[in-house]
Protein backbone atom coordinates (compact mmCIF):
# COMPACT_ATOMS: atom_id res chain seq x y z
CA UNK A 1 0.00 0.00 0.00
CA UNK A 2 1.33 3.59 -0.75
CA UNK A 3 2.37 6.03 2.20
CA UNK A 4 -0.38 7.76 2.84
CA UNK A 5 0.98 11.73 3.09
CA UNK A 6 -0.08 15.11 4.30
CA UNK A 7 -0.30 16.51 0.41
CA UNK A 8 -2.74 13.37 -0.32
CA UNK A 9 -4.72 13.89 2.64
CA UNK A 10 -4.90 17.85 1.60
CA UNK A 11 -5.81 17.21 -1.85
CA UNK A 12 -8.70 14.42 -0.80
CA UNK A 13 -10.25 17.45 1.61
CA UNK A 14 -9.91 20.32 -1.14
CA UNK A 15 -10.93 18.08 -3.60
CA UNK A 16 -14.72 16.56 -1.27
CA UNK A 17 -14.58 19.27 1.38
CA UNK A 18 -14.55 16.46 4.26
CA UNK A 19 -12.51 17.04 7.99
CA UNK A 20 -8.80 15.60 7.51
CA UNK A 21 -9.38 12.96 9.73
CA UNK A 22 -12.02 11.31 7.79
CA UNK A 23 -9.81 12.55 4.19
CA UNK A 24 -7.10 10.39 5.69
CA UNK A 25 -9.52 6.94 7.09
CA UNK A 26 -10.70 6.78 3.11
CA UNK A 27 -7.20 6.91 2.19
CA UNK A 28 -6.13 3.76 4.52
CA UNK A 29 -9.52 2.45 3.09
CA UNK A 30 -8.64 2.85 -0.66
CA UNK A 31 -4.84 2.17 -0.18
CA UNK A 32 -3.75 5.30 -1.61
CA UNK A 33 -5.58 5.06 -4.13
CA UNK A 34 -7.37 8.82 -4.49
CA UNK A 35 -10.61 8.27 -6.84
CA UNK A 36 -11.15 4.74 -4.75
CA UNK A 37 -11.04 7.14 -1.71
CA UNK A 38 -13.40 9.53 -3.46
CA UNK A 39 -15.84 6.66 -3.81
CA UNK A 40 -15.37 5.48 -0.01
CA UNK A 41 -16.98 9.24 1.19
CA UNK A 42 -19.64 9.04 -1.25
CA UNK A 43 -20.37 5.59 -0.46
CA UNK A 44 -20.60 7.04 2.93
CA UNK A 45 -22.73 9.68 2.55
CA UNK A 46 -19.75 12.34 3.72
CA UNK A 47 -19.30 13.90 0.21
CA UNK A 48 -22.79 14.79 -1.42
CA UNK A 49 -20.16 16.52 -4.48
CA UNK A 50 -17.24 15.94 -5.86
CA UNK A 51 -15.50 18.99 -7.71
CA UNK A 52 -14.80 17.35 -11.16
CA UNK A 53 -11.41 20.11 -11.75
CA UNK A 54 -8.37 19.77 -10.43
CA UNK A 55 -6.32 22.80 -9.73
CA UNK A 56 -4.86 25.16 -11.48
CA UNK A 57 -1.02 24.24 -12.01
CA UNK A 58 -0.50 27.07 -14.61
CA UNK A 59 -0.93 30.41 -15.61
CA UNK A 60 -1.68 31.43 -19.30
CA UNK A 61 -4.37 32.56 -21.53
CA UNK A 62 -6.69 30.61 -24.01
CA UNK A 63 -7.99 32.20 -27.22
CA UNK A 64 -10.06 31.86 -29.71
CA UNK A 65 -10.06 33.45 -33.88
CA UNK A 66 -11.66 32.37 -36.81
CA UNK A 67 -11.46 33.25 -40.41
CA UNK A 68 -14.03 32.01 -43.08
CA UNK A 69 -13.20 28.64 -42.96
CA UNK A 70 -11.83 27.34 -39.80
CA UNK A 71 -11.91 28.30 -35.57
CA UNK A 72 -8.74 27.77 -33.67
CA UNK A 73 -8.82 27.48 -30.13
CA UNK A 74 -5.22 27.82 -28.40
CA UNK A 75 -3.60 27.77 -24.71
CA UNK A 76 0.14 29.29 -24.06
CA UNK A 77 1.27 28.98 -20.48
CA UNK A 78 4.13 30.97 -18.53
CA UNK A 79 5.16 30.49 -15.03
CA UNK A 80 3.55 33.40 -13.94
CA UNK A 81 0.47 35.92 -14.18
CA UNK A 82 2.61 38.76 -14.57
CA UNK A 83 4.29 37.58 -17.62
CA UNK A 84 1.09 36.40 -18.96
CA UNK A 85 -0.42 39.80 -18.96
CA UNK A 86 2.62 41.52 -20.53
CA UNK A 87 1.57 42.66 -24.15
CA UNK A 88 4.67 40.58 -25.54
CA UNK A 89 3.03 37.23 -24.32
CA UNK A 90 -0.46 37.99 -25.72
CA UNK A 91 0.98 38.85 -28.90
CA UNK A 92 2.97 35.53 -29.02
CA UNK A 93 -0.38 33.68 -28.37
CA UNK A 94 -2.17 36.00 -31.19
CA UNK A 95 0.81 34.76 -33.55
CA UNK A 96 0.36 31.68 -33.03
CA UNK A 97 -3.21 31.03 -33.62
CA UNK A 98 -2.61 33.71 -36.87
CA UNK A 99 -0.10 31.13 -37.83
CA UNK A 100 -2.38 28.17 -37.68
CA UNK A 101 -5.01 30.10 -39.44
CA UNK A 102 -2.46 30.98 -42.30
CA UNK A 103 -1.41 27.13 -42.36
CA UNK A 104 -5.01 26.32 -43.49
CA UNK A 105 -4.87 22.89 -42.03
CA UNK A 106 -4.97 20.86 -39.32
CA UNK A 107 -1.41 20.43 -37.97
CA UNK A 108 -0.22 18.96 -34.53
CA UNK A 109 1.52 20.75 -31.86
CA UNK A 110 5.03 19.72 -32.87
CA UNK A 111 3.91 20.21 -36.65
CA UNK A 112 2.86 23.87 -36.13
CA UNK A 113 6.08 25.04 -34.22
CA UNK A 114 8.04 23.68 -37.15
CA UNK A 115 6.45 25.88 -39.38
CA UNK A 116 8.40 28.98 -40.36
CA UNK A 117 6.98 31.69 -38.74
CA UNK A 118 4.43 33.87 -40.85
CA UNK A 119 6.52 37.40 -39.73
CA UNK A 120 10.06 36.49 -40.38
CA UNK A 121 10.19 33.25 -42.36
CA UNK A 122 14.37 32.49 -41.58
CA UNK A 123 13.14 31.38 -38.15
CA UNK A 124 10.29 28.48 -37.38
CA UNK A 125 7.63 29.39 -34.81
CA UNK A 126 9.43 27.63 -32.67
CA UNK A 127 12.60 29.86 -32.97
CA UNK A 128 10.26 32.67 -32.05
CA UNK A 129 9.12 31.55 -29.10
CA UNK A 130 12.62 31.38 -27.80
CA UNK A 131 13.30 34.33 -28.63
CA UNK A 132 10.29 35.87 -26.24
CA UNK A 133 11.25 33.20 -23.53
CA UNK A 134 14.75 35.71 -23.71
CA UNK A 135 12.86 38.45 -23.80
CA UNK A 136 10.60 37.44 -21.30
CA UNK A 137 12.95 35.31 -18.60
CA UNK A 138 10.37 32.92 -18.33
CA UNK A 139 9.40 29.24 -19.67
CA UNK A 140 6.82 29.76 -22.08
CA UNK A 141 4.89 26.93 -23.80
CA UNK A 142 2.09 26.70 -26.59
CA UNK A 143 0.51 24.13 -24.49
CA UNK A 144 -2.30 23.18 -27.13
CA UNK A 145 -4.17 24.14 -30.17
CA UNK A 146 -7.34 23.13 -32.17
CA UNK A 147 -8.63 23.84 -35.50
CA UNK A 148 -12.10 23.28 -35.67
CA UNK A 149 -13.41 23.15 -39.67
CA UNK A 150 -17.03 25.70 -40.16
CA UNK A 151 -19.96 23.70 -41.42
CA UNK A 152 -22.30 26.16 -44.06
CA UNK A 153 -24.90 25.14 -41.64
CA UNK A 154 -23.83 25.88 -38.39
CA UNK A 155 -23.50 28.51 -36.27
CA UNK A 156 -20.57 29.12 -33.34
CA UNK A 157 -20.57 31.17 -30.64
CA UNK A 158 -17.93 31.96 -28.13
CA UNK A 159 -17.65 33.02 -24.27
CA UNK A 160 -14.00 34.38 -22.85
CA UNK A 161 -14.15 34.59 -18.98
CA UNK A 162 -11.30 35.41 -16.26
CA UNK A 163 -9.73 37.45 -19.05
CA UNK A 164 -9.01 34.65 -21.17
CA UNK A 165 -8.31 32.33 -18.62
CA UNK A 166 -12.09 30.24 -19.29
CA UNK A 167 -12.87 30.23 -22.88
CA UNK A 168 -16.19 28.17 -24.60
CA UNK A 169 -16.55 27.74 -28.08
CA UNK A 170 -20.39 26.10 -28.90
CA UNK A 171 -21.90 24.84 -32.33
CA UNK A 172 -25.16 25.17 -33.21
CA UNK A 173 -26.51 22.84 -36.05
CA UNK A 174 -29.02 24.16 -38.46
CA UNK A 175 -28.78 27.76 -39.07
CA UNK A 176 -25.33 30.11 -39.91
CA UNK A 177 -26.86 32.95 -38.17
CA UNK A 178 -27.53 32.18 -34.88
CA UNK A 179 -24.38 33.65 -33.33
CA UNK A 180 -26.06 35.25 -29.86
CA UNK A 181 -27.87 32.07 -29.19
CA UNK A 182 -24.61 29.93 -29.31
CA UNK A 183 -22.97 32.53 -27.01
CA UNK A 184 -25.74 32.67 -24.88
CA UNK A 185 -25.21 28.73 -24.19
CA UNK A 186 -21.28 29.11 -24.00
CA UNK A 187 -22.29 31.43 -21.45
CA UNK A 188 -24.11 28.68 -19.58
CA UNK A 189 -21.79 25.66 -20.18
CA UNK A 190 -18.89 28.34 -18.96
CA UNK A 191 -21.25 28.68 -15.69
CA UNK A 192 -22.16 25.42 -14.68
CA UNK A 193 -19.82 22.63 -16.92
CA UNK A 194 -21.15 20.15 -18.48
CA UNK A 195 -19.27 17.20 -18.74
CA UNK A 196 -21.48 15.34 -22.04
CA UNK A 197 -23.60 16.89 -24.57
CA UNK A 198 -26.50 13.98 -24.01
CA UNK A 199 -27.33 11.08 -21.61
CA UNK A 200 -26.70 8.79 -24.38
CA UNK A 201 -23.05 9.85 -24.74
CA UNK A 202 -22.21 9.21 -20.57
CA UNK A 203 -20.27 6.02 -20.95
CA UNK A 204 -21.31 2.76 -19.34
CA UNK A 205 -18.81 2.50 -17.01
CA UNK A 206 -19.88 6.00 -15.01
CA UNK A 207 -23.06 5.28 -15.18
CA UNK A 208 -22.28 1.77 -13.17
CA UNK A 209 -20.24 3.53 -10.70
CA UNK A 210 -22.92 6.23 -9.91
CA UNK A 211 -25.16 2.71 -9.89
CA UNK A 212 -22.91 1.37 -7.53
CA UNK A 213 -22.52 4.40 -5.05
CA UNK A 214 -26.30 5.36 -5.28
CA UNK A 215 -27.30 1.48 -3.98
CA UNK A 216 -24.59 1.57 -1.38
CA UNK A 217 -26.60 4.66 -0.31
CA UNK A 218 -29.45 3.34 0.45
CA UNK A 219 -28.63 -0.39 1.57
CA UNK A 220 -31.59 -1.83 4.08
CA UNK A 221 -34.48 -0.62 1.95
CA UNK A 222 -36.97 -2.92 -0.31
CA UNK A 223 -35.94 -3.90 -3.58
CA UNK A 224 -38.42 -2.36 -5.18
CA UNK A 225 -37.85 1.06 -3.48
CA UNK A 226 -34.17 0.88 -3.81
CA UNK A 227 -34.73 0.54 -7.68
CA UNK A 228 -36.47 3.38 -7.73
CA UNK A 229 -34.12 5.47 -5.74
CA UNK A 230 -31.26 3.94 -7.48
CA UNK A 231 -32.73 5.03 -10.46
CA UNK A 232 -33.56 8.43 -9.80
CA UNK A 233 -30.09 9.24 -8.20
CA UNK A 234 -28.62 8.15 -11.72
CA UNK A 235 -31.04 10.84 -13.28
CA UNK A 236 -30.21 13.18 -11.09
CA UNK A 237 -26.28 12.82 -12.54
CA UNK A 238 -27.01 12.89 -15.89
CA UNK A 239 -29.55 16.12 -15.35
CA UNK A 240 -26.38 17.57 -13.34
CA UNK A 241 -23.76 16.74 -15.65
CA UNK A 242 -25.58 16.88 -19.26
CA UNK A 243 -25.47 19.67 -20.97
CA UNK A 244 -29.17 19.24 -22.84
CA UNK A 245 -30.58 18.83 -19.50
CA UNK A 246 -29.12 21.02 -16.80
CA UNK A 247 -31.51 23.83 -15.95
CA UNK A 248 -30.56 26.72 -17.72
CA UNK A 249 -28.96 29.19 -15.58
CA UNK A 250 -30.63 32.14 -17.23
CA UNK A 251 -33.88 30.24 -16.54
CA UNK A 252 -34.05 27.51 -14.33
CA UNK A 253 -37.59 26.99 -15.53
CA UNK A 254 -35.97 25.76 -18.37
CA UNK A 255 -33.66 23.03 -19.44
CA UNK A 256 -30.98 24.04 -21.71
CA UNK A 257 -32.55 22.08 -24.63
CA UNK A 258 -36.08 23.51 -23.69
CA UNK A 259 -34.43 27.26 -23.76
CA UNK A 260 -32.76 25.99 -27.55
CA UNK A 261 -36.36 24.49 -28.45
CA UNK A 262 -37.78 27.84 -28.04
CA UNK A 263 -35.49 29.80 -29.81
CA UNK A 264 -35.54 27.71 -32.49
CA UNK A 265 -39.88 27.88 -32.90
CA UNK A 266 -38.97 32.01 -32.57
CA UNK A 267 -36.32 31.85 -35.82
CA UNK A 268 -38.12 29.36 -37.62
CA UNK A 269 -35.62 26.91 -37.90
CA UNK A 270 -34.47 23.82 -36.32
CA UNK A 271 -31.51 23.96 -33.96
CA UNK A 272 -29.14 21.58 -31.99
CA UNK A 273 -26.55 21.56 -30.32
CA UNK A 274 -23.29 19.49 -32.23
CA UNK A 275 -20.96 20.14 -29.96
CA UNK A 276 -19.06 22.34 -27.45
CA UNK A 277 -15.47 23.08 -26.59
CA UNK A 278 -15.28 24.44 -22.60
CA UNK A 279 -11.19 25.15 -22.43
CA UNK A 280 -10.09 26.43 -18.52
CA UNK A 281 -6.27 27.07 -18.12
CA UNK A 282 -4.22 24.30 -16.77
CA UNK A 283 -6.86 21.73 -17.41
Amino acid sequence: MRDITADMIKELRERTGVGMGKCKEALVLAEGDMEKAIDVLRKAGMSAAVKKEGRETKEGLILVAEDKKHLILAEANAETDFVVQNDRFKHFLHDCVKQALESGKSLSLQELLQEPYYKDKSITLDQYRNLVIQALGENIQLRRIEMISKHPDSSYGTYSHMGGKLVVLVEIAGAKDQEGIAKEIAMHIAAENPEYLRPEEVPPAVLAREEEIARAQVQGKPANVIDKIVAGKVKAYTDQFCLVNQKYIKDNSLTVQQFLDACARKVGQHLSIKCFWRWKVGQ
